[in-house]
């Protein structure tokens, strides 16, 4: 109810405005304190109070003669009224806050019911698994799934005292993810955030008992969920694939792999690629498995009080002698079929978690053959091995990551591809699988920008009298400036990172000379008043880091919430404020890339890299770079050219040698039967045949993999004497 000059204005208006707002400016601050941070809609407040306003105002204006509702805006009202802290203490103490509260409460809980029953939970094993399923939520949309990766097993709460499940840190959280009630039973997902659980673990072993440890929880304390049709879930992914041409065999069990393996001569002529985790899938792989989830998601199915003693039994303590029995049972090459929608908690049980029971950790290791796939623990370990390296496997394993990454802010050349997953710009590549789980090989564009035309031109170190690795090698690009350094660009004008879709420029400066400084934006619309997208971050701005940023606006109230829609390669926040607040922002110095950290910097001056002679130098710009670099390039061509000579002369005389020791064998002046090696090699040298004397140091592994080869000769001319029995030894293996 409300007056202006006593006249009632029945609509209210500016003057009930101006007072409501006082008061919901002062409970929205309360509220977001007691509500732990998260900010309660004004609308809200407004619709919890009843009002009484008599105001007396100079000149009202009204939008009618009938007087229904104030348009004078508050400025000139002609004076000024605030309620006073007094007033407002007491609102805070009515008992208002606390009904408001219960309203948001079950306004949050209503929207979150109401699209529950549609809504999947993917529990992953590990940060790397996360990564996976995300990049693949770009094909099923971000709008029906969550994601929450499991860090290490999950503890059996079967055996688990009270405390020790109050206190797993991974089990409170499923949980409160899922809003489940411990002693409730459950007939439906009506009243969870989540209608169904999926399980996304590695399809090996360990996979398996993380599966079974995640059924071993929901059985336990809320039983009936199982009852629920299609609650629980598994997502599969192969653990084995098969290639041979453009035919393709694909494997979800070892079992399964190993008797087909039998069939075909032990996979013999087949290209077989071991899936050890989550983190060997691709990017491209993981998309196509969950474009297709009628083949990959299998719905468990509740069977009667059967399947709950066959899970008791699995997980019960109390129970050893009956597991005693189950793997006593249990007949190699046993299998699940899953080639179906749908699986039994026996079937589960009996046929895939036994094998991790069973499990002898077979496990095949691929050919040290550097075209082939290899773990990145396996090429750090033979890097180890061939380059004497003593730093540890672990520094080498990261650089070896590092190497292959390919997302925005990354590489702008990978030099070597990355098979599986090797982090993604959610996290700037922290999320990487482990290296046991990750492959890699030499990238073929690599040996054209490191040519192994170059290899006999380097300086190479020694250990224990063993040629091991060059001091450095030479790319025929600076590839410093490639793929940068903390900031260092990738041209003489401007720095540019592949894909990254912002805009980079050169700060200005009085002079409109080069200054070496740049800005990096991100790319944000604003869609309408109150909604704000943000498309794009600036270069190593990562996107779990920027999400952590928008959280913190959220808790000061800055923003009303945010939505993401991003994959693991693009970035996309849905931001929504108050009208008033997005405008403020705008027009704030800075305006919207100030407030929300859509700008950064970087700069090509100030330099400091290693020289060519192991010298720490500064370079004040890339074009210095280039300068010292080229200069260095060209003479090492000079040396290629050189040296590429003196091979081609080496072949000659090598190939003239034997054209002339074979002519000789035809014509009969030279006979080689029934002779003494040590009389014949005299006879060749006193014939004035040149003598070939093999390379003795160690040539570097290039793209023909470590496989031994023979070497180039050396051609020396026998006037420059020698002849030792070695290289008389030599010179009979070469001619005859």
């Amino acid at each position: 109810m409300s007056f202006v000059n006593g006249i009632c204005t029945t609509k209210g208006g500016q003057h009930v405005s101006y007072i409501v707002d006082q008061i919901t400016a002062k409970l929205v601050g309360v509220l977001k304190k007691k509500n732990k941070g998260e900010a309660v809609k004004p609308n809200y407040i407004k619709n919890h109070m009843f009002v009484y306003v008599s105001a007396l105002i100079d000149n009202p204006a009204f939008d009618s003669q009938t007087k229904e509702t104030l348009t004078t805006r508050a400025n000139s009202f002609g004076s000024t009224f605030n309620l006073s802290d007094k007033f407002l203490k007491q609102l805070e103490k009515s008992g208002l806050v606390e009904k408001i509260l219960l309203f948001a409460a079950l306004k949050q809980t209503a929207e979150l019911r109401r699209k529950s029953k549609d809504c999947t939970l993917i529990l992953t094993e590990g940060d790397s698994a996360k990564t996976v399923a995300v990049g693949g939520l770009a094909v099923v949309g971000r709008d029906y799934y969550g994601v929450f990766p499991l860090r290490g097993k999950m503890l059996n709460v079967r055996e688990a005292s009270h405390s020790q499940i109050l206190k797993n840190e991974e089990i409170q959280n499923v949980v409160k993810i899922l809003g489940l009630k411990y002693g409730q039973k459950y007939e439906s997902t009506k009243g969870l955030r989540y209608g169904h659980l999926m399980i996304m673990a590695d399809q090996d072993h360990d996979g398996s008992h993380i599966k079974g440890l995640v059924i071993n929880l929901i059985h336990h304390f809320w039983p009936s969920l199982l009852v629920v049709d299609g609650f629980l879930q598994e997502f599969i992914t192969p653990i084995v694939k098969c290639t041979k041409g453009r035919t393709k065999e694909v494997f979800y069990t070892m079992p399964e792999y190993e008797a087909w393996r039998e069939r075909t001569n032990q996979g013999r002529g087949w290209i077989i690629k071991f899936y050890k985790g989550l983190g060997t899938s691709t990017d491209a792989e993981t998309k196509e498995y969950l474009s297709d989830l009628q083949t990959h998601q299998i719905r468990f199915t509740y069977d009667g009080d059967g399947d709950a003693d066959v899970i008791d039994m699995a997980f019960s303590k109390k129970r050893v002698e009956d597991r005693k029995d189950w793997l006593r049972g249990y007949e190699p090459g046993t299998y699940v079929d899953y080639d179906v929608d749908e699986m039994g908690y026996p079937e589960f049980v009996n046929k895939e978690l036994i094998l991790f029971s069973m499990a002898d950790n077979i496990r095949s290791i691929p050919s040290r053959n550097l075209r082939a796939e290899l773990k990145v623990a396996q090429l750090a370990g033979y890097v180890s091995e061939h380059s004497a390296y003593h730093h540890g496997e672990a520094s080498l394993q990261g650089c070896i990551v590092n190497m292959a990454q390919d997302f925005v802010g990354s590489n702008n050349i990978h030099l070597l591809p990355p098979i599986g997953q090797f982090g993604s710009r959610l996290m700037g590549g922290k999320d990487a699988a482990s290296a046991r789980y990750i492959f890699t090989n030499l990238e073929q564009l690599t040996r054209l920008i490191y040519h192994p035309l170059d290899n006999d031109c380097l300086k190479y170190l020694s250990e224990d009298g063993q040629s091991i690795e060059p001091e450095w090698y030479i790319p025929i690009i600076p590839m410093v400036l490639v793929n940068g350094s903390d900031g260092i660009g990738t041209a003489p004008l401007t720095p540019w990172y592949r894909e990254f879709t912002g805009h980079i420029v050169e700060k200005a400066n009085s002079r409109g000379t080069d200054t070496g400084n740049y800005i990096v934006q991100g790319l944000y619309e604003v869609t309408d008043d109150s909604t704000l997208v943000v498309s794009e971050l600036p270069v190593k701005s990562w996107t779990q880091t920027y999400k952590q940023f928008l959280e913190g606006l959220l808790d000061a109230g800055t923003i009303k919430d945010f939505k993401e829609n991003h994959t693991d390669v693009k970035v996309l926040f849905t931001i929504t404020m108050e009208q008033k607040a997005l405008s403020d922002v705008t027009k704030a110095p800075g305006g919207i890339v100030k407030k929300f950290k859509l700008e950064s910097s970087l700069s090509t001056s100030n330099m400091h890299l290693f020289d060519a002679a192991g010298h720490i130098k500064k370079y004040e710009n890339p074009k210095e770079i280039m300068a010292e670099f080229y200069g260095i390039r060209l003479e090492y061509y000079g040396r290629r050219k050189k040296a590429m000579l003196q091979k081609l002369q080496d072949q000659i005389k090598l190939l003239s040698n034997k054209a002339r020791f074979v002519l000789a064998v035809v014509e009969g002046k030279l006979v080689v039967n029934n002779r003494k090696k040590q009389e014949l090699l005299e006879e060749l040298m006193a014939e004035g045949y040149d003598q070939i004397v093999p390379k003795t140091k160690k040539k570097p592994d290039n793209e023909d993999s470590n496989e031994s080869e023979d070497e180039e000769p050396n051609v020396a001319d026998a006037s420059r004497g020698g002849g030792a029995t070695s290289t008389r030894n030599s010179l009979m293996q070469r001619i005859l």
